[in-house]
């Protein structure tokens, strides 16, 4: 058996003109984030972790922001990516740990169906899909979403 684990970070500014998606889930009536692609820094934390796991690059490289095709792109697809790239060096996924890091919006009330998302997204069974929101409280200010998160594999 061999174990391995990734670590992944993500950080977006607030973009008043996009809208909000944390964790494959919309958040209505609130302000989105920068980004090339969706912004959405929980898919993109764990995607970080999954290729970095396999000794797969990271997100940059994979889909360049120099790249007109990932403009506006659904993070959902660089996840199913690196979920491939797992997949075919024989691994498969234990558990993944995300830490949301957001004075806003509270993550508290949405992380139910943050876990079930990325859990379905991932086809792992919710229980191994934990979501923690930590509020910044006032420490950086609300300039946007920071988002790091752990992935373990097992081959």
């Amino acid at each position: 058996m061999e174990v391995r684990v990734g670590l992944g970070f993500d950080s977006h500014e607030f973009d008043e003109d996009k809208p909000l998606v944390l964790g494959g889930i919309r958040f209505e009536g609130h302000r989105g984030l920068k980004g090339h692609s969706d912004g959405d820094v929980i898919l993109h934390a764990i995607t970080d972790a999954l290729l970095g796991a396999v000794g797969e690059g990271d997100i940059g490289e994979l889909f360049s922001d120099d790249d007109s095709r990932w403009k506006g792109a659904d993070s959902r697809v660089f996840l199913g990516e690196a979920l491939k790239r797992v997949r075919e060096k024989g691994f498969e996924v234990v558990n993944v740990d995300c830490v949301v890091v957001a004075d806003s919006p509270r993550i508290s009330p949405a992380k139910r169906a943050i876990r079930e998302r990325i859990a379905s997204l991932m086809g792992i069974p919710p229980d191994r899909v934990s979501v923690k929101g930590k509020r910044k409280e006032g420490f950086s200010g609300e300039d946007g979403i920071s988002c790091i998160c752990t992935v373990l594999l097992m081959r």
